[in-house]
């Protein structure tokens, strides 16, 4: 019998050609991508410049560049802010000035009378003459001073009288008149004051130009006299532009503290204005946004506080910065060798660490400005929890690829 011939077995089966390269073409791109990532570490997205950065571009080697001023917010920086804004008061920067006497001025409006005693002389041919007693009295239409500051009066001619007094125009008339009438005399009175005048605007319930009289009006007078303000006290500045000075302050505080009550002078500008005031919160913060503010102020903690606080999760505590334009005056040896700009201010970034217990006290007498920035920075490990989710991310998606493929 002949033997029954076995079965061969099949051969192993091997991956084909085409899935190897499949599999190898993932496994490139997927390290391509991780690679790409790996490299480009500092291109992760941020909500803003690094604490180093900012050290950085205040250092010693780019002062002479026009760089900022890197300020620690500590209790010297306070002190020298709080004596800064001391001295911008309306009572230290214009003064309380003396009430001035009554001057005549282009396009005011002046009534005169003039008479003479008896035997009238120049006046009792006059057929428009009123007798009072045994006097003779002549009443001028009301005259306007023209642009070249000067009025006629009958008997005398065109004579000056801007920029004199009432007083000082009376005399000049009876001098004028000696010779011509029997002991003359005159009364010169301002009707309408169009040239002393001071302009009240803004929140307020009627604009108006309000003349200056010899009673000598202070800034609340002019308020006053406007209607008052349209907005709460607490929420309204008073701003008062003097020739080329201009200053505002909280009208909470011209209130309170009577020296600000200044007395006013011709063609002052009065401005009432409601709650102007703003700053800008980017970064780590809670709420990034521009946030108005009260016209009383605003402390550093008060501003922390109302953009809900610091992140926990991504805040740098050491790294909380307010940028603003600052008076050199205010920042001291920070400020050496920095170049100021046309309006003689410098860039300038306080930075305050609130990891130090003693910060929570600084940043309550720390006063938030109009248009400044306070800015939260990340922590470092944040960038780093950041970087490792996104690298975290790609690795699972490689591998995702390669299972894919087999």
């Amino acid at each position: 019998m002949e033997p029954v011939p076995m079965p061969k077995s099949a051969p192993k089966s091997t991956p084909g050609l085409a899935g190897n390269r499949r599999r190898r073409a993932a496994l490139a791109a997927g390290t391509a991508a991780l690679l790409l990532l790996l490299g480009g570490c500092s291109a992760v997205g941020g909500s803003g410049p690094t604490s180093g950065s900012i050290r950085r571009a205040a250092g010693p080697a780019a002062a002479a560049t026009g760089s900022i001023a890197l300020v620690e917010l500590d209790g010297a920086a306070v002190a020298r802010q709080e004596a800064s804004q001391t001295s911008r008061s309306f009572a230290d920067v214009f003064g309380d000035s003396p009430v001035d006497p009554t001057i005549i001025g282009a396009g005011d409006a002046i009534d005169i009378a003039m008479w003479e005693a008896p035997p009238a002389v120049l006046f009792g041919s006059v057929s428009t003459l009123t007798g009072i007693g045994t006097t003779q009295t002549i009443n001028l239409p009301q005259q306007m001073v023209g642009s070249d500051g000067r009025i006629t009066i009958p008997f005398i001619g065109s004579i000056p009288v801007a920029g004199r007094t009432t007083r000082q125009v009376e005399q000049d008339i009876v001098a004028r008149l000696r010779g011509k009438a029997h002991e003359p005399q005159a009364i010169v009175r301002l009707s309408q004051n169009e040239a002393r005048t001071v302009t009240v605007l803004g929140e307020v319930a009627a604009t108006r130009r309000l003349p200056l009289t010899a009673h000598g009006e202070r800034l609340l007078d002019a308020l006053a006299a406007a209607g008052g303000s349209r907005q709460p006290v607490g929420k309204s500045t008073i701003q008062i532009t003097r020739a080329a000075s201009t200053l505002t302050m909280p009208l909470d505080t011209v209130i309170r503290d009577p020296r600000q009550n200044i007395r006013l002078r011709p063609d002052d500008v009065v401005a009432v204005l409601f709650q102007p005031f703003s700053f800008i919160a980017l970064g780590a913060s809670n709420l990034n946004a521009e946030v108005p503010f009260e016209a009383t102020g605003m402390s550093l903690s008060q501003a922390l506080g109302r953009i809900g606080g610091l992140r926990d999760e991504r805040a740098n505590v050491r790294g909380v910065f307010i940028f603003r334009y600052e008076n050199p005056a205010v920042l001291g040896p920070e400020a050496a060798n920095r170049p100021a700009r046309p309006d003689g201010t410098v860039p300038t970034v306080y930075r305050l660490d609130l990891s130090a217990p003693s910060s929570l006290l600084i940043s309550q007498n720390f006063a938030i400005h109009d248009k400044d920035v306070i800015y939260v920075s990340n922590a470092p490990v944040a960038d780093l929890q950041k970087f490792i989710g996104i690298v975290s991310s790609a690795t699972f998606s490689i591998v995702g690829i390669t299972n894919a493929v087999r």
